[in-house]
């Protein structure tokens, strides 16, 4: 009551708000600045925003950059920060480089000495680059150059093309192992499709005498590709994938084309205005021609720091009812996949922007090349005539597949690309979920056929992406596999990917996504955080020992009151015939595992502290080696990714060697009888991580340019890869003496030796890679 009588009449307050919110001619608020962005920041900002909207016209956003640039290039800043901006984006931004080059071209019509200053600089780079062996960079710079082939004097790139051919002529006369003048024929057919887009008529006699020259490098197998090949087909049949060279279907559908007149209908062409921009095209048409510079290419030409491999095209929508990607047939095939592949490798710093190229693509290719987005896979068949059915995230998630499947290493690591596909999913879980599904299909239905390190890298994408996305998928597709023999391709990727997904949650979260038939496959032991000691069951040989050890293991005791332990361990074990070594062992690494259960820096903490006694265990003998190995893996059991970890680090300390790991895994039945050993994907992924310890110690000391321990590296990688070689040949063979006997194998030696024939296969591909760099270093060096 009080408050309301301290008000005024005929509430003032309000009044006085009203009257100065009426009061337009006194507006007393405080005015924002308004900022203008300095002319070079808006034309940058233009430029790096080039046909990203789907809703803005390409030749209006081309002329609008274009007339600023002319009409402002009198300006210092504006001109130095569009000189390098262009070509920074063409070698940043390979999906844009048409649109720029048709800014640039627009450019030429109003002020041609802009492109003069252009030309200098792209051509300065472009020799740069290939002196120091940046082939990407070469390609995305004549990709450009051959944009404005209509704007270039005389033959424009046609001279450079040539001499560049006649590098590779001579560098696969040399050596037919070459690669360098395979990457140089790749560049030069995906230049020729850039240069016919812009004037197929003119230009036709000097690519089909290019072509006529390429033909004989491009159809001819490398001798890799065998090696490289992501299929590994059984015994009299062939990969699916035996004719798919990239450079070689480049050459067939280059001539293909050149049949049809060259339309390279999937090329977008923003310098072709229409209609009602009739002056400006006959202004494009009839601009300032320029002499390109001189590209001068050196008599020896270099590999530069990426290795280079033949390449396969991969596609994981293969043999579908209705077409979603383009057909191999199709020039598109390799032009899309190539503007992809360079945006995913060359933004590798940035997953996010990645991911929107990815989403975005069909922004950068020719209308009508890609249905419309998140289109689903059945209405695909209710689209009628002749417009294409290519989906833009099919076409996009296959270009990822094809990296995280590319052989003998992609270019990043691979978890870069899981999270490419991850961030896509995110940006538009509805168009590219569906798209995921259907390459989750293909690669299942065909693990029996990929090269077996590629199922173990679609196992590990597989649940790496589950993971993001609570784990969930629709298992009850693969139901009826639950009851397939462990070994079987199929069964063995369920058990493989169950693993992995409890390594990266718990088991009882991922039994709760399960449907009921694959309860089974996660016993209650897997729910256990920490294991069972088996000491602490008297009925354990050396049980009193083992929870003795394990005690003054957990209080730190000094190795004077171990000793005694140990000491009555192989007095008991010489008394009844068995070696005292590996009993002692086994006996001290469980105790070990068990103390630093808790965690890795616990276990970590444990083996640090026990070192010497570990070393002098493991360089006593080849049993105790294995022993200790054993123990680690039986202990963890359970959780074979947990005895991985703690393999390793043995590796790390030398407490075991890289041979006696292989020995474990592959020569014995220590990690399962009849070669089931070969089947599980844990076992894989110890004896591949500990050929990639080896050979990355290899490689690391031969670059080091230092002679010393060099040899010794060289032969221990090739004692190695010797002792792996008479293991599996003997498994993949049948030879083995585990499967000699007929019950004992239970009918599955046609599986083992399968899978000892894939395991034989990945293993000698890494062998001759080793062998290669060994002698690209050695002559680098001479």
């Amino acid at each position: 009551m009080a408050d309301h009588d301290r008000r005024q009449p005929g509430g003032g307050y309000n009044n006085r708000k009203r009257r100065y919110r009426d009061d337009d001619d006194h507006d007393r608020r405080p005015q924002r600045r308004r900022y203008d962005a300095p002319l070079p920041v808006r034309i940058r900002k233009q430029l790096l925003g080039l046909a990203e909207s789907p809703l803005r016209r390409w030749h209006e956003e081309v002329q609008s950059i274009a007339h600023v640039v002319a009409d402002n290039y009198e300006d210092q800043e504006l001109r130095t920060s569009f000189l390098e901006l262009v070509p920074q984006m063409v070698v940043e931004q390979p999906l844009k480089t048409p649109f720029v080059a048709a800014v640039v071209l627009v450019i030429n019509s109003l002020k041609p000495d802009i492109l003069s200053d252009l030309l200098t600089r792209v051509a300065g780079a472009t020799e740069e680059k290939i002196k120091v062996g940046e082939w990407r960079d070469v390609k995305l710079y004549l990709k450009f150059l051959a944009c404005l082939q209509s704007c270039l004097e005389g033959d424009g790139l046609f001279p450079l093309l040539e001499e560049l051919f006649s590098r590779a002529g001579d560098l696969q006369t040399a050596s037919s192992d070459d690669t360098i003048g395979t990457e140089l024929v790749k560049i030069i057919l995906l230049t020729i499709s850039y240069i016919m887009a812009t004037a197929p008529t003119r230009w036709q006699q000097k690519a089909s005498e290019l072509l006529d020259k390429t033909d004989i490098i491009a159809s001819e197998p490398h001798a890799l590709q065998v090696l490289i090949d992501p299929y590994h087909a059984e015994e009299g049949e062939e990969s699916p994938t035996a004719n798919m060279s990239l450079i070689g279907l480049l050459q067939k559908q280059l001539q293909t084309e050149a049949l049809n007149g060259w339309e390279l209908s999937c090329l977008p062409r923003p310098w072709q205005m229409p209609p009602e921009e009739i002056e400006q095209q006959e202004k494009l048409d009839n601009a300032q021609k320029h002499a390109l510079p001189s590209i001068s290419i050196p008599e020896k030409v270099v590999a530069g720091p990426r290795p280079l491999f033949p390449e396969i095209y991969f596609s994981v929508y293969v043999n579908q009812e209705i077409e979603s990607v383009p057909p191999v047939s199709s020039i598109a095939s390799s032009l899309i996949r190539d503007g992809l592949l360079d945006t995913i490798n060359i933004l590798h710093f940035n997953r996010g922007v990645t991911a929107r190229f990815l989403i975005d693509v069909d922004c950068y290719f020719a209308p009508g090349t890609f249905v419309k987005r998140a289109t689903p896979f059945d209405r695909l068949r209710d689209i009628e005539g002749d417009r294409s059915t290519w989906k833009p995230e099919d076409v996009a998630v296959d270009a990822v597949f094809s990296q995280i499947f590319a052989l003998p290493t992609p270019e990043h690591k691979l978890v870069y690309y899981h999270s490419v596909l991850t961030e896509a999913c995110k940006i538009a879980p509805a168009a590219v979920a569906p798209s995921l599904g259907r390459a989750i299909r293909y690669c299942y239905q065909n693990t029996h056929l990929l090269d077996l390190e590629l199922c173990y890298r679609f196992l590990d994408w597989f649940t790496h992406h589950l993971s993001n996305f609570g784990f969930m998928w629709k298992w009850t597709e693969w139901v009826d596999d639950v009851n397939l023999p462990n070994m079987q391709p199929q069964k063995a990727f369920i058990l493989g990917a169950l693993d992995k997904e409890i390594r990266l949650s718990f088991a009882q979260r991922i039994k709760g996504t399960l449907p009921e038939p694959y309860q089974a496959l996660i016993g209650p032991e897997k729910e256990q955080d920490t294991p069972e000691f088996k000491y602490n069951d008297d009925r354990t040989p050396f049980a009193a020992e083992g929870k003795e050890i394990a005690a003054l293991l957990k209080r730190k005791a000094p190795e004077d009151e171990i000793q005694p332990v140990i000491d009555r361990i192989h007095h008991a074990a010489l008394d009844q015939s068995i070696d005292p070594l590996v009993s002692s062992t086994d006996v001290f690494m469980t105790a070990v595992c068990w103390v630093g259960s808790k965690s890795l820096s616990h276990v970590l903490a444990c083996i640090e502290r026990t070192k010497d006694r570990l070393l002098d265990a493991g360089a006593a003998s080849d049993a105790a080696r294995a022993q200790i190995i054993t123990a680690v893996i039986s202990y963890w059991s359970a959780h074979p990714g947990v005895a991985i970890t703690i393999v390793e680090k043995l590796l790390n300390y030398s407490i075991i060697t890289p041979s006696s790991v292989i020995n474990w895994a592959l020569v014995g039945d220590r990690a399962g009888p009849h070669g089931q050993a070969l089947s599980k994907s844990w076992v894989f992924e110890l004896v591949f991580n500990t050929v990639v310890k080896v050979t990355s110690r290899l490689r690391q000391v031969v670059s080091s340019g230092t002679s010393e321990g060099a040899e010794e590296e060289i032969a221990g990688m090739r004692e190695l890869f010797k002792n792996m070689e008479d293991a599996l040949v003997s498994w993949a063979q049948g030879t083995k003496d585990q499967m000699m006997d007929p019950m004992a194998s239970d009918g599955e030696e046609d599986l083992v030796k399968r899978w000892g024939a894939r395991w034989l296969r990945v293993f000698r591909r890494r062998s001759a890679i080793e062998e290669a760099f060994l002698l690209e270093n050695k002559a680098a060096s001479s």
